[in-house]
Protein backbone atom coordinates (compact mmCIF):
# COMPACT_ATOMS: atom_id res chain seq x y z
CA UNK A 1 0.00 0.00 0.00
CA UNK A 2 1.54 3.40 -1.26
CA UNK A 3 1.26 6.04 1.77
CA UNK A 4 1.28 9.98 -0.14
CA UNK A 5 2.91 12.61 1.11
CA UNK A 6 4.02 16.07 0.27
CA UNK A 7 7.77 16.03 0.41
CA UNK A 8 10.39 19.06 1.02
CA UNK A 9 13.45 20.27 1.34
CA UNK A 10 16.77 20.90 -0.37
CA UNK A 11 20.76 19.42 -0.50
CA UNK A 12 23.28 21.52 -2.18
CA UNK A 13 26.32 20.38 -3.89
CA UNK A 14 29.86 22.48 -5.13
CA UNK A 15 31.84 22.46 -7.46
CA UNK A 16 33.36 23.58 -10.97
CA UNK A 17 32.30 22.50 -14.16
CA UNK A 18 31.49 23.98 -17.91
CA UNK A 19 28.09 23.08 -19.12
CA UNK A 20 28.88 20.22 -22.28
CA UNK A 21 28.96 21.09 -26.23
CA UNK A 22 26.18 18.54 -26.58
CA UNK A 23 23.88 16.82 -23.92
CA UNK A 24 23.20 14.34 -27.10
CA UNK A 25 23.42 10.71 -25.38
CA UNK A 26 23.31 11.95 -21.38
CA UNK A 27 19.57 10.53 -21.00
CA UNK A 28 20.72 6.94 -21.08
CA UNK A 29 19.15 4.70 -17.78
CA UNK A 30 21.21 4.41 -14.64
CA UNK A 31 22.50 0.67 -14.44
CA UNK A 32 19.70 0.16 -12.08
CA UNK A 33 16.97 1.73 -13.58
CA UNK A 34 15.73 0.10 -16.62
CA UNK A 35 12.53 2.22 -17.28
CA UNK A 36 9.43 0.62 -19.70
CA UNK A 37 9.27 2.17 -23.10
CA UNK A 38 6.37 4.42 -23.56
CA UNK A 39 4.39 4.23 -26.77
CA UNK A 40 4.95 6.77 -29.16
CA UNK A 41 1.12 6.28 -30.23
CA UNK A 42 -1.50 9.66 -29.70
CA UNK A 43 -4.35 8.64 -27.72
CA UNK A 44 -7.59 10.57 -28.73
CA UNK A 45 -8.59 13.74 -27.34
CA UNK A 46 -11.61 11.80 -26.01
CA UNK A 47 -9.30 9.57 -24.22
CA UNK A 48 -6.51 12.22 -23.28
CA UNK A 49 -9.39 14.63 -21.80
CA UNK A 50 -10.94 11.44 -19.47
CA UNK A 51 -7.46 11.45 -17.66
CA UNK A 52 -7.22 14.79 -17.23
CA UNK A 53 -10.86 14.89 -15.82
CA UNK A 54 -9.97 12.44 -13.43
CA UNK A 55 -6.65 13.86 -12.52
CA UNK A 56 -8.23 17.16 -11.90
CA UNK A 57 -11.31 15.85 -10.38
CA UNK A 58 -9.21 14.23 -7.50
CA UNK A 59 -7.50 17.23 -6.61
CA UNK A 60 -10.49 18.74 -6.40
CA UNK A 61 -12.26 16.31 -4.24
CA UNK A 62 -9.34 16.15 -1.72
CA UNK A 63 -8.59 19.82 -1.64
CA UNK A 64 -12.05 21.39 -0.50
CA UNK A 65 -9.99 24.13 0.34
CA UNK A 66 -8.37 25.92 -2.50
CA UNK A 67 -5.28 27.24 -0.68
CA UNK A 68 -3.86 30.22 -0.82
CA UNK A 69 -3.06 32.65 -4.09
CA UNK A 70 0.70 31.91 -4.50
CA UNK A 71 3.32 30.95 -7.41
CA UNK A 72 2.64 27.42 -6.73
CA UNK A 73 -1.44 27.08 -6.33
CA UNK A 74 -1.49 29.64 -8.91
CA UNK A 75 0.21 27.38 -11.31
CA UNK A 76 -2.73 24.60 -10.48
CA UNK A 77 -5.38 26.93 -11.38
CA UNK A 78 -3.56 28.12 -14.72
CA UNK A 79 -3.76 24.14 -15.32
CA UNK A 80 -7.72 23.80 -14.07
CA UNK A 81 -8.64 26.65 -16.25
CA UNK A 82 -7.20 25.39 -19.04
CA UNK A 83 -8.99 22.19 -18.80
CA UNK A 84 -11.97 24.16 -18.04
CA UNK A 85 -11.58 26.08 -21.45
CA UNK A 86 -11.04 22.54 -23.04
CA UNK A 87 -13.84 20.89 -21.78
CA UNK A 88 -16.68 23.94 -20.18
CA UNK A 89 -17.06 22.35 -17.48
CA UNK A 90 -18.90 24.34 -14.49
CA UNK A 91 -17.55 22.55 -11.68
CA UNK A 92 -13.79 23.61 -12.77
CA UNK A 93 -14.92 27.36 -13.33
CA UNK A 94 -16.74 27.51 -9.83
CA UNK A 95 -13.61 26.22 -8.18
CA UNK A 96 -11.69 28.74 -9.51
CA UNK A 97 -13.53 31.34 -9.33
CA UNK A 98 -14.56 30.62 -5.76
CA UNK A 99 -10.39 30.28 -5.02
CA UNK A 100 -9.84 33.81 -6.78
CA UNK A 101 -12.83 35.35 -4.86
CA UNK A 102 -11.58 34.09 -1.42
CA UNK A 103 -8.20 36.74 -2.08
CA UNK A 104 -10.60 39.27 -3.64
CA UNK A 105 -7.80 38.80 -6.82
CA UNK A 106 -5.25 40.29 -5.14
CA UNK A 107 -1.44 39.65 -5.14
CA UNK A 108 0.72 37.81 -2.04
CA UNK A 109 2.90 40.77 -1.39
CA UNK A 110 0.16 43.55 -2.28
CA UNK A 111 0.60 45.90 -5.29
CA UNK A 112 4.14 47.03 -4.56
CA UNK A 113 5.34 43.75 -5.19
CA UNK A 114 8.26 43.05 -7.64
CA UNK A 115 8.73 39.50 -7.56
CA UNK A 116 7.69 36.93 -10.03
CA UNK A 117 6.19 34.52 -8.06
CA UNK A 118 3.22 36.93 -6.52
CA UNK A 119 2.57 37.56 -10.35
CA UNK A 120 1.65 34.30 -10.86
CA UNK A 121 -1.74 34.69 -9.84
CA UNK A 122 -2.43 37.18 -12.04
CA UNK A 123 -2.54 34.34 -14.92
CA UNK A 124 -5.48 33.13 -13.42
CA UNK A 125 -7.51 36.25 -12.76
CA UNK A 126 -6.70 37.47 -16.36
CA UNK A 127 -8.06 33.51 -17.49
CA UNK A 128 -11.22 34.45 -15.70
CA UNK A 129 -11.66 38.03 -16.68
CA UNK A 130 -11.41 36.61 -20.47
CA UNK A 131 -14.44 34.03 -19.39
CA UNK A 132 -16.28 36.62 -17.29
CA UNK A 133 -14.87 40.46 -17.91
CA UNK A 134 -15.20 42.27 -14.60
CA UNK A 135 -12.54 44.93 -14.18
CA UNK A 136 -11.99 44.78 -10.63
CA UNK A 137 -10.27 40.77 -11.21
CA UNK A 138 -7.50 42.62 -13.07
CA UNK A 139 -6.84 45.55 -10.51
CA UNK A 140 -4.30 43.81 -8.18
CA UNK A 141 -2.06 42.59 -11.05
CA UNK A 142 -2.55 46.09 -13.82
CA UNK A 143 -1.77 47.89 -10.97
CA UNK A 144 1.36 45.93 -10.05
CA UNK A 145 2.32 45.79 -13.24
CA UNK A 146 1.70 49.22 -14.20
CA UNK A 147 3.74 50.08 -11.01
CA UNK A 148 7.27 48.35 -12.97
CA UNK A 149 6.79 49.82 -16.61
CA UNK A 150 6.03 53.19 -15.53
CA UNK A 151 6.15 54.75 -12.09
CA UNK A 152 8.36 51.92 -9.48
CA UNK A 153 12.05 52.04 -10.99
CA UNK A 154 11.28 51.47 -14.69
CA UNK A 155 14.78 51.19 -15.63
CA UNK A 156 15.26 48.36 -13.09
CA UNK A 157 15.43 45.04 -15.04
CA UNK A 158 16.75 41.98 -12.87
CA UNK A 159 14.15 40.96 -10.88
CA UNK A 160 13.94 37.53 -12.89
CA UNK A 161 17.28 36.64 -11.56
CA UNK A 162 16.44 33.01 -11.87
CA UNK A 163 14.55 31.25 -14.67
CA UNK A 164 11.25 30.07 -12.78
CA UNK A 165 10.37 33.52 -13.27
CA UNK A 166 10.04 33.30 -16.86
CA UNK A 167 6.44 31.43 -16.08
CA UNK A 168 5.43 33.27 -13.74
CA UNK A 169 5.53 36.29 -14.76
CA UNK A 170 6.38 36.56 -18.72
CA UNK A 171 2.58 35.95 -19.18
CA UNK A 172 1.00 38.98 -17.37
CA UNK A 173 3.09 41.65 -19.15
CA UNK A 174 2.50 39.59 -22.56
CA UNK A 175 -1.56 39.79 -21.62
CA UNK A 176 -1.81 43.20 -20.63
CA UNK A 177 -0.12 44.56 -23.00
CA UNK A 178 -2.37 43.03 -25.47
CA UNK A 179 -5.43 43.85 -23.58
CA UNK A 180 -4.80 47.56 -22.81
CA UNK A 181 -3.19 47.69 -26.65
CA UNK A 182 -0.01 49.10 -24.51
CA UNK A 183 3.48 47.79 -25.82
CA UNK A 184 5.38 49.30 -23.15
CA UNK A 185 4.15 46.26 -21.17
CA UNK A 186 5.93 44.26 -23.95
CA UNK A 187 8.76 46.32 -23.71
CA UNK A 188 9.43 45.80 -20.14
CA UNK A 189 8.86 42.23 -20.47
CA UNK A 190 11.41 41.96 -23.03
CA UNK A 191 13.86 44.02 -21.12
CA UNK A 192 13.32 41.55 -18.00
CA UNK A 193 13.44 38.33 -19.82
CA UNK A 194 16.85 39.68 -21.09
CA UNK A 195 18.54 40.45 -18.51
CA UNK A 196 17.78 36.67 -17.17
CA UNK A 197 19.05 35.26 -20.19
CA UNK A 198 22.12 37.45 -21.35
CA UNK A 199 22.78 39.77 -18.18
CA UNK A 200 22.40 37.49 -15.12
CA UNK A 201 25.32 36.49 -13.24
CA UNK A 202 27.56 37.62 -16.15
CA UNK A 203 26.69 35.40 -19.34
CA UNK A 204 23.19 35.06 -18.04
CA UNK A 205 21.43 31.92 -17.37
CA UNK A 206 20.68 30.45 -21.14
CA UNK A 207 22.97 28.47 -22.79
CA UNK A 208 23.51 29.37 -26.76
CA UNK A 209 25.43 26.35 -27.16
CA UNK A 210 22.49 23.76 -25.91
CA UNK A 211 19.21 25.70 -25.97
CA UNK A 212 18.56 24.91 -21.94
CA UNK A 213 18.94 27.35 -19.12
CA UNK A 214 20.24 27.23 -15.95
CA UNK A 215 18.05 27.48 -12.61
CA UNK A 216 20.14 30.50 -11.48
CA UNK A 217 23.74 31.92 -11.93
CA UNK A 218 24.80 29.43 -8.99
CA UNK A 219 24.75 26.62 -11.37
CA UNK A 220 26.57 28.73 -14.28
CA UNK A 221 30.28 26.81 -15.41
CA UNK A 222 32.20 27.38 -12.54
CA UNK A 223 29.68 26.77 -10.00
CA UNK A 224 27.19 23.74 -8.38
CA UNK A 225 27.90 20.42 -10.41
CA UNK A 226 26.64 16.80 -10.06
CA UNK A 227 28.36 14.26 -7.96
CA UNK A 228 29.99 13.35 -11.22
CA UNK A 229 31.40 16.50 -12.22
CA UNK A 230 28.57 17.38 -14.77
CA UNK A 231 26.70 20.71 -15.18
CA UNK A 232 23.09 20.70 -13.03
CA UNK A 233 21.33 21.72 -15.75
CA UNK A 234 17.60 21.34 -13.96
CA UNK A 235 14.66 19.75 -15.00
CA UNK A 236 11.46 21.86 -13.64
CA UNK A 237 13.92 24.50 -13.86
CA UNK A 238 13.48 24.32 -17.83
CA UNK A 239 10.13 23.47 -17.41
CA UNK A 240 9.28 26.93 -16.12
CA UNK A 241 10.95 28.39 -19.39
CA UNK A 242 8.73 26.23 -21.23
CA UNK A 243 5.47 27.04 -20.06
CA UNK A 244 6.62 31.09 -19.73
CA UNK A 245 7.29 30.82 -23.45
CA UNK A 246 4.09 28.84 -24.50
CA UNK A 247 1.67 31.13 -22.49
CA UNK A 248 3.77 34.07 -23.88
CA UNK A 249 3.56 32.96 -27.31
CA UNK A 250 -0.29 32.73 -27.22
CA UNK A 251 -0.79 36.47 -25.54
CA UNK A 252 1.48 38.38 -28.46
CA UNK A 253 0.50 38.97 -32.14
CA UNK A 254 3.43 37.47 -34.55
CA UNK A 255 4.17 41.28 -35.34
CA UNK A 256 5.43 42.25 -31.84
CA UNK A 257 9.38 42.56 -32.37
CA UNK A 258 10.24 40.72 -29.67
CA UNK A 259 8.15 37.30 -30.84
CA UNK A 260 10.41 35.81 -33.29
CA UNK A 261 13.10 35.65 -30.30
CA UNK A 262 10.69 33.91 -28.13
CA UNK A 263 9.49 31.57 -30.68
CA UNK A 264 13.34 30.85 -31.69
CA UNK A 265 13.99 29.87 -28.02
CA UNK A 266 11.31 27.65 -27.37
CA UNK A 267 12.22 26.08 -30.46
CA UNK A 268 16.04 25.40 -29.34
CA UNK A 269 14.10 24.39 -26.24
CA UNK A 270 12.13 21.67 -27.32
CA UNK A 271 14.51 19.76 -29.63
CA UNK A 272 17.21 19.83 -27.11
CA UNK A 273 14.77 17.83 -24.81
CA UNK A 274 13.96 15.67 -27.51
CA UNK A 275 17.64 14.57 -27.47
CA UNK A 276 17.32 13.71 -23.96
CA UNK A 277 14.38 11.97 -23.20
CA UNK A 278 13.98 8.70 -21.15
CA UNK A 279 12.68 5.64 -22.95
CA UNK A 280 9.67 5.77 -20.37
CA UNK A 281 8.63 9.45 -22.03
CA UNK A 282 10.40 11.25 -19.07
CA UNK A 283 13.12 13.64 -18.67
CA UNK A 284 15.39 13.08 -15.77
CA UNK A 285 15.71 16.04 -13.19
CA UNK A 286 19.14 16.66 -13.73
CA UNK A 287 19.23 16.94 -17.98
CA UNK A 288 22.68 16.99 -18.18
CA UNK A 289 22.80 14.20 -16.06
CA UNK A 290 21.18 10.82 -16.00
CA UNK A 291 22.48 9.19 -13.18
CA UNK A 292 22.34 11.82 -10.98
CA UNK A 293 18.80 11.11 -8.82
CA UNK A 294 17.25 9.20 -11.89
CA UNK A 295 13.82 8.54 -12.40
CA UNK A 296 10.87 9.45 -13.25
CA UNK A 297 9.54 13.15 -12.77
CA UNK A 298 6.09 14.60 -13.53
CA UNK A 299 6.33 18.13 -13.07
CA UNK A 300 9.18 19.01 -15.72
CA UNK A 301 8.05 16.47 -17.94
CA UNK A 302 4.49 17.92 -17.87
CA UNK A 303 5.63 21.44 -19.23
CA UNK A 304 8.13 19.82 -21.77
CA UNK A 305 5.19 17.85 -23.14
CA UNK A 306 3.57 21.52 -22.86
CA UNK A 307 6.30 23.56 -24.76
CA UNK A 308 6.49 20.64 -27.39
CA UNK A 309 2.77 19.65 -27.98
CA UNK A 310 2.64 23.97 -28.75
CA UNK A 311 5.49 24.24 -30.88
CA UNK A 312 4.30 20.92 -33.38
CA UNK A 313 0.55 23.33 -32.83
CA UNK A 314 2.63 26.21 -34.10
CA UNK A 315 4.65 25.06 -36.55
CA UNK A 316 7.76 25.79 -34.90
CA UNK A 317 8.96 22.03 -35.23
CA UNK A 318 8.12 19.15 -37.28
CA UNK A 319 5.35 16.98 -36.26
CA UNK A 320 6.32 13.68 -37.86
CA UNK A 321 9.42 13.60 -35.84
CA UNK A 322 8.24 15.30 -32.65
CA UNK A 323 4.69 14.17 -32.39
CA UNK A 324 5.92 10.70 -30.84
CA UNK A 325 8.18 12.77 -28.16
CA UNK A 326 4.81 14.37 -27.04
CA UNK A 327 3.14 11.32 -27.53
CA UNK A 328 5.91 8.95 -25.22
CA UNK A 329 5.67 11.68 -22.83
CA UNK A 330 1.72 11.33 -22.32
CA UNK A 331 1.60 7.69 -22.29
CA UNK A 332 4.95 6.99 -20.00
CA UNK A 333 3.14 9.93 -17.21
CA UNK A 334 -0.28 8.00 -17.52
CA UNK A 335 0.69 4.81 -17.35
CA UNK A 336 3.68 5.03 -14.46
CA UNK A 337 2.22 8.04 -12.32
CA UNK A 338 -1.15 8.58 -12.95
CA UNK A 339 -3.43 6.16 -10.48
CA UNK A 340 -6.21 4.96 -10.48
CA UNK A 341 -8.21 7.40 -8.25
CA UNK A 342 -6.52 10.23 -10.37
CA UNK A 343 -4.11 11.06 -7.72
CA UNK A 344 -0.80 12.35 -9.73
CA UNK A 345 2.45 10.95 -8.10
CA UNK A 346 6.07 11.16 -9.22
CA UNK A 347 5.62 15.34 -8.79
CA UNK A 348 9.31 16.41 -7.27
CA UNK A 349 8.30 19.14 -4.56
CA UNK A 350 9.56 22.65 -3.71
CA UNK A 351 12.81 23.43 -4.42
CA UNK A 352 15.65 24.60 -6.78
CA UNK A 353 17.56 21.63 -8.24
CA UNK A 354 17.69 17.95 -8.79
CA UNK A 355 18.39 17.37 -4.25
CA UNK A 356 15.37 18.74 -3.71
CA UNK A 357 12.26 17.26 -2.27
CA UNK A 358 14.06 13.70 -2.48
CA UNK A 359 13.21 11.19 -3.11
CA UNK A 360 10.26 11.69 -5.72
CA UNK A 361 8.01 8.32 -5.69
CA UNK A 362 5.16 7.42 -6.94
CA UNK A 363 3.04 8.80 -4.47
CA UNK A 364 4.75 12.24 -4.05
CA UNK A 365 2.61 15.46 -5.57
CA UNK A 366 1.91 18.55 -5.63
CA UNK A 367 -0.67 21.69 -6.91
CA UNK A 368 1.62 22.89 -9.14
CA UNK A 369 2.71 19.21 -10.67
CA UNK A 370 -1.05 18.67 -11.23
CA UNK A 371 -1.37 22.36 -13.11
CA UNK A 372 1.59 21.62 -15.24
CA UNK A 373 0.28 18.14 -15.99
CA UNK A 374 -3.13 19.80 -17.05
CA UNK A 375 -1.82 22.38 -19.27
CA UNK A 376 0.57 19.52 -20.83
CA UNK A 377 -2.37 17.46 -21.26
CA UNK A 378 -4.89 20.13 -22.83
CA UNK A 379 -2.17 21.49 -25.15
CA UNK A 380 -1.94 17.87 -26.14
CA UNK A 381 -5.45 17.27 -26.67
CA UNK A 382 -6.26 20.34 -28.76
CA UNK A 383 -3.23 19.22 -31.53
CA UNK A 384 -5.11 18.78 -34.66
CA UNK A 385 -5.47 15.40 -35.66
Amino acid sequence: MHRRRLLSGAAALTGSAALAPSLTGTAQAAPQAAPRAASPVLPTPAEITTVLRRVADQWIATHANSGDNGWANATFLSGLLALQRLTGSARYLNYARSWAEKHAYGLSGGVTTRHADNHNAGQAYLDLYALEPDAQKLTAIETSLRRMVYTDQPAKNDDWWWDDALHMAMPPFARLGALRQDPQYWEKLYALYNHTKRIEGGPGLYSATTGLWYRDKRFLPGGILSPSGKPVVWSRGNGWVAGGHVKTLKALPSTERHTAEYRDALTRLVRALAGVQRTDGFWNVNLADAAHLPGPETSGTSFFLYGTSYAIAAGLVDRNTYLPVAARAWNGMVSTAVHTDGFLGYVQNVGDRPESSQPVTYDTTANFGVGAFLLGGTELALLPR
